[in-house]
């Protein structure tokens, strides 16, 4: 295979099924190729791999590489990073994306590291540009610029990689948007030998049992949701966020700080460090709007703020804006939607 430097997604399969995180990453993969004028491939590691490309393809890859053993199922560490080791050693791809799952913050550094070439955590946008170094004066072009909150969140890093490849990255599931390219899409497949990638000493692991615990909490599907940050207070006010959203039909969501301290459940933290959602309506509950924060909600179509500080950063995205506490103004809320509903 020649040195082809395109741009390479780690898909990451569990029961057979592409992860949504990985289709999301070839969607934007997709751009960022088209951007580059190179080909978008997608590499899937596992035992049976029959037909994995047909979910794959209408995301607009060119071409998916099969690795397929029995014992690169389920996932462990050294088998799944010297199959990538490997293989980029031979493509030499210009950049590879992996999603923030306990997958890929396992994988990604290993890779990383084995091949020097970096890796930016947690991105939450990526995208094509140039970058001149300070020192040397020398130009690059067409740099994969890696985008996170840094310092605590009080600034936007734009992370690049001027020389080593490939340049990674990994993003959490639902801040990149999942869409089709065309349904009929068909690329190359190529079937890789396991034999020349992994050896069986990196086997070494055996699993003897595997338990994975079902998430209860469907905060990423909710049309409706109703966060609420430190500002509720407590626990109790957080009783008045439950109310509401059983009166609308919608999920409860937090902010870190409301986590931290104990008001709520870590499942139902929105962000940089929890889930990212977009629903159609989002009512942010004494949240000061921290960037960690809106970088999980910024897209949700309509974002109502209630805030007893008018000042508060959130109120700057949001559509709407309710100044007041929370105990007299969510009640209201509840009274009147039941009022107008009937």
């Amino acid at each position: 295979m020649a040195d082809n430097n395109n741009l390479i997604v780690y898909c990451e399969l569990e029961d057979g099924r592409v992860a949504d995180v990985s289709l999301e990453l070839l969607t934007k993969g997709r751009a960022l190729a088209k951007r580059l004028g190179v080909k978008l491939e997608a590499v899937v590691i596992g035992s049976n791999l029959d037909g994995v490309e047909d979910q794959i393809f209408p995301y607009g890859a060119d071409v998916v590489y099969k690795v397929a053993d029995k014992r690169l199922s389920p996932y462990t560490s050294n088998p799944h990073a010297a199959v990538l080791i490997n293989l980029f050693k031979e493509i030499k791809p210009q950049v590879c994306l992996m999603g923030a799952t306990c997958i890929g913050r396992d994988l990604g550094p290993r890779v990383s590291s084995a091949l020097h070439s970096g890796l930016t955590a947690d991105c939450t946008s990526l995208e094509i540009g140039d970058h001149t170094d300070a020192k040397t004066k020398k130009e690059y072009h067409d740099l994969l610029y890696q985008i996170r909150p840094a310092f605590g969140g009080n600034i936007v890093a734009t992370i690049v990689n001027p020389e080593c490849r490939p340049q990674m990255a990994t993003v959490r599931e639902g801040v990149m948007k999942k869409e089709i390219a065309d349904a009929a899409h068909r690329g190359e497949v190529i079937n890789l030998d396991p034999s020349k990638y992994v050896s069986d000493e990196d086997f070494i692991v055996e699993i003897i049992d595997r338990q994975i615990a079902k998430s209860k909490v469907n905060i990423k599907g909710a049309p409706i949701i109703v966060a609420g940050g430190y500002g509720v207070g407590s626990k109790e006010n957080f009783q008045l966020l439950y109310d509401l959203a059983a009166t609308l039909g919608a999920e409860v969501g937090a902010s870190r700080a409301a986590v931290d301290a104990g008001f709520i459940e870590h499942e139902r933290q929105i962000g940089q460090t929890g889930v990212t959602v977009r629903p159609k309506l989002y009512i942010a509950c004494g949240i000061s709007g921290q960037i960690q924060h809106i970088a999980g909600m910024q897209e949700s179509s309509i974002i109502i703020s209630i805030n007893n500080d008018p000042n508060a950063p959130i109120n700057a995205i949001a559509d709407y804006v309710i100044t007041g506490d929370i105990e007299s103004v969510v009640p209201k809320l509840i009274k009147y939607y039941k009022k107008n509903s009937k």
